[in-house]
């Protein structure tokens, strides 16, 4: 069990029992969302179907149909919704893996790898362009409000972390910034978005927002804290983010806790060992002697508690109860 601030105690379930209120409606979804990304053209075709057998665990139009079931009903502008923001976020997941030059997604292969970058990035600016055309095309002009704001803050904060990696001088305060920018803005619009479908007022829109920041910013520190985490295959800390140079909340915690000449040696093994085993391994030593993962599954804590609490101002339904535990799922989670 696992028991939260105040009197609330949940029970860990399956991703399958949370989607149990939603699960005829996903499955719409999902033809819904094939139709929305066909093309008379045989080679993207070809792709999108290729994108399609390799969707992941279907969290983003989950958050967006429970939380139309919540604030009203799932109907039509629901859809739109859901379809709205996978095609949004897939244009952008394409065009990642070219400017990362990465050649894996989920264990496959990436489109880049695929067919190149060219081809890649015209296949990003096609799903880009059809999930426009389908909110204007049903006047769904408030759906595109909330989703090309979400975007434009998750380029900026990728912009915001490209720029401070560069010194490696990045304050907590700037931390939460990217995350917040660059991870939770993209759930905070499926929740905004399946609420603002069910016609509720902008009040209620607003707190769906907020209520998904809040979950973004706790499932991003979540992140953070597997690359502490041992790996199977070699029973090391994996320090994956410490050989890519990114600083993450338990790192920036234990910058700020280190005297003058520590903090050089810290800055000095990212920018110019994060490839030496060792090194990493003493660095992550150093994180966890001196609390740093314990303080980032503090402030995770704290953020997946604020979220609770905006939901606790809804009316208790199984819509609530299953968002309440996707936001345990996602904060628990082994991967």
């Amino acid at each position: 069990m696992i028991t939260f601030t105040g009197s609330m105690t949940y029970q860990v379930i399956t991703l399958n029992e949370i989607k149990a209120p939603i699960s005829e409606h996903i499955e719409v979804f999902e033809g819904k969302f094939r139709a929305s990304m066909k093309s008379s053209v045989p080679l993207l075709d070809t792709i999108t179907h290729y994108i399609i057998k390799r969707k992941g665990k279907q969290v983003r139009p989950m958050f967006v149909f429970l939380s139309a079931g919540l604030c009203g009903i799932v109907n039509e502008s629901t859809y739109r919704a859901a379809s709205l923001i996978e095609l949004l976020h897939t244009a952008t997941l394409v065009h990642d893996d070219v400017v990362d030059d990465s050649n894996l997604r989920r264990g496959f292969f990436s489109i880049n790898a695929l067919w190149k970058n060219k081809i890649a990035v015209l296949v990003g600016d096609y799903l880009l362009s059809r999930g426009l055309l389908l909110a204007l095309e049903q006047d769904e002009f408030q759906l595109l409000k909330i989703v090309s704001s979400a975007v434009r803050e998750m380029s900026e904060g990728e912009l915001l972390q490209i720029e401070k990696a560069r010194k490696l001088d990045i304050r907590e305060d700037v931390y939460f910034e990217i995350i917040r920018k660059k991870t939770a803005t993209l759930i905070a619009s499926c929740c905004a978005c399946g609420a603002s479908s069910a016609g509720v007022p902008k009040e209620q829109t607003d707190a769906m927002w907020k209520f998904g920041e809040y979950v973004g910013i706790a499932f991003q520190i979540k992140d953070d804290l597997f690359d502490y985490q041992h790996s199977n295959a070699t029973g090391k800390p994996n320090g994956t983010d410490i050989r890519d140079q990114k600083m993450t909340l338990p790192l920036i915690y234990l910058l700020n806790h280190a005297d003058f000449l520590e903090k050089r040696w810290i800055i000095n093994t990212v920018k110019n060992h994060h490839d030496d085993a060792q090194q990493v391994a003493k660095l992550i030593e150093k994180v966890v002697e001196r609390g740093g993962i314990e303080y980032a599954r503090e402030q995770m804590l704290l953020y997946r508690q604020k979220s609770l609490d905006i939901l606790q101002t809804f009316p208790d339904n199984r819509f609530r109860q299953s968002l309440e535990q996707l936001v345990l799922f996602t904060t628990e989670r082994n991967k």
